[in-house]
């Protein structure tokens, strides 16, 4: 979900380099997990739309999501340049200038709305406005740089999108879309706490206060253990709804299994000094394939119902 500097290359041809530029400012691994999410919510509404619009209705949150990243990552330039994980996004590198980034930010914010509101509803178009505003003003402008709380209060705006998908065709919030969001809002911790672990000198040397930087890493492993328990409770939840079986029970299962056995092994791998946690980094890796596979196993389980 993040680019490293031996992920991101970029073209000598100056046009396509800032077309690349334009696409990395969207923070496209992010938008994927997005757009997901999202059309899961969609696909488990119980009603259907057109095909073309749910096209439309998922472009639409592609280019919020990616108004968010580029707005962030305008204003993040001050500390993304000096993080290993994140200088060699468009910005740092003089690829996309600031001002082109904050317009390109404003300017897909404004489209994904007016997209939104168009094939969809208000409710819909309501909520895509809410979740670009608290990840740019709550997230960006207040949490990140003052509490070490921001991933737990900021990921809500990640959480939102399949309930956003469910809305686009039913325009009423119930029981399934909000476990949806449950499960993302309680993933998002132990996911980021992981990549902080592993990236505990960037993020000490630009001042963020993730966990590890304001209590300590021993304190944070902890804190993933009892965020992922709260995870895999809520992670059968979707059960008690009549669109989901016991193929999802038996999936996410087997994901539980992997995903607390990959938390207490970094629990308990030892610190070296000044050299990354690669335990972090696998079990940040490993919250992604879990969420992506729980709500694949959520997909198959009601496309095997219906």
């Amino acid at each position: 979900m993040n680019n490293s500097p031996s992920e991101v290359r970029y073209s000598e041809n100056s046009f396509v380099k800032k077309l690349q530029g334009y696409f990395y400012l969207m923070k496209p691994r992010v938008m994927i997990l997005v757009i997901f999410t999202a059309f899961v919510g969609m696909i488990l509404a119980p009603e259907t739309i057109s095909p073309i619009n749910y096209f439309y209705v998922l472009l639409s949150i592609s280019l919020g999501a990616g108004s968010s990243a580029a707005i962030n990552m305008w204003f993040d330039e001050d500390i993304d340049k000096s993080m290993e994980r994140t200088k060699t996004r468009p910005i740092p590198l003089g690829i996309i200038s600031k001002t082109e980034a904050l317009f390109f930010g404003f300017f897909t914010g404004i489209i994904s709305l007016l997209i939104m509101y168009y094939v969809s509803n208000t409710l819909a178009t309501s909520l895509l406005l809410f979740t670009i505003l608290f990840y740019i003003v709550i997230y960006t402008f207040w949490l990140k740089r003052s509490t070490s709380l921001n991933i737990v209060i900021g990921g809500a705006a990640g959480a939102i999108p399949p309930i956003i998908g469910w809305v686009t065709i039913v325009p009423e919030i119930n029981y399934l879309p909000i476990m949806m969001f449950m499960i993302i809002f309680f993933w998002t911790p132990p996911h980021f706490w992981a990549l902080s672990v592993y990236r505990f000198n960037d993020y000490e040397k630009v001042k963020v206060p993730m966990l590890p930087n304001v209590k300590s890493i021993a304190d944070t492993k902890n804190q993933i253990i009892y965020y992922t328990i709260i995870l895999i409770l809520l992670s059968y939840t979707p059960l008690y709804s009549n669109l989901i079986g016991y193929l999802y029970f038996m999936i996410v299962t087997v994901l539980n299994f992997v995903l607390i056995r990959s938390a207490f092994k970094l629990k308990n791998s030892e610190e070296v000094k000044g050299v990354p946690n690669k335990e972090g980094l696998r079990f940040f890796a490993l919250t992604i394939f879990y969420l992506f596979s729980l709500f694949s196993a959520l997909l198959i389980d009601n496309l095997i119902l219906l």
